[in-house]
């Protein structure tokens, strides 16, 4: 008798990147960043993204970047892109439309800013996703994080991305930590959530929609859809 093969039941995430992002019109890279994974799964599969994007040559005339800004192999920036006098992109990445880049910026490896996005002045970006309108205008770091639509840092904001004993980062969901498989694991900001000035972001640490973190704050875990701490 031939058995009859029962197909596995699709993985049931207690936190889905749907749940905190909603994805921008027209968004390019969607095939390579699924709805309905972990949200920090996003963060393994930029490299990815860009290993695969073969329009780099398509963007930003040479002749329009000022000789103070650097850039480096497999960078595309949109026309529209409002570069500084200086500056350095590293590459790959991906900078799209109406984004404006400041002054002292350093945009190292696998960033990918979506459009209309701010890239501040003597801020640093690594393996990070920027969704539409997010504004990171000032003193900022954000590495190995996804930034929802419209999300705001103040000046001074971290995303801190490597616990200090350099262990897993954890994450925690509605049921509890689940463990992220990633040493490196910053922030996962959803749409439209704010950070206060001169605040911290443990390793893995969420907001939900809307949430919002107050000013000079050390911030670690979850916080709920719309809610504000100032702890």
């Amino acid at each position: 008798m031939s058995r009859v093969r029962i197909p596995s039941p699709a993985p049931s995430f207690l936190l889905k990147a749907s749940d905190l992002f909603d994805f921008p019109e027209n968004f390019l890279f969607s095939a390579h960043f699924p709805e309905e994974v972990e949200p920090w799964d996003w963060v393994k599969r930029i490299g990815s993204a860009l290993a695969v994007f073969d329009h780099f040559d398509a963007g930003k005339p040479t002749s329009d970047i000022p000789s103070g800004f650097k850039v480096g192999q497999m960078v595309y920036m949109d026309p529209s892109v409002i570069l500084p006098a200086n500056g350095c992109i590293v590459g790959p990445a991906y900078i799209g439309e109406n984004c404006e880049i400041r002054n002292g910026v350093f945009i190292r490896e696998n960033v990918i800013a979506i459009k209309n996005c701010t890239l501040g002045n003597s801020c640093e970006y690594k393996n990070s996703l920027l969704l539409d309108g997010v504004e990171t205008p000032h003193f900022n770091y954000v590495g190995d994080s996804v930034l929802g639509n419209h999300v705001h840092l103040g000046a001074g904001v971290i995303l801190a991305n490597l616990r200090l004993d350099q262990r897993e980062v954890m994450v925690s969901t509605p049921k509890g930590l689940l463990g992220s498989g990633l040493r490196k694991l910053g922030g996962l900001l959803g749409d439209g959530s704010e950070v206060g000035c001169n605040s911290t972001l443990m390793p893995g640490s969420v907001l939900e929609k809307t949430a919002k973190i107050g000013p000079s704050n050390s911030f670690s875990g979850r916080l709920g859809e719309g809610k504000i701490s100032f702890v």
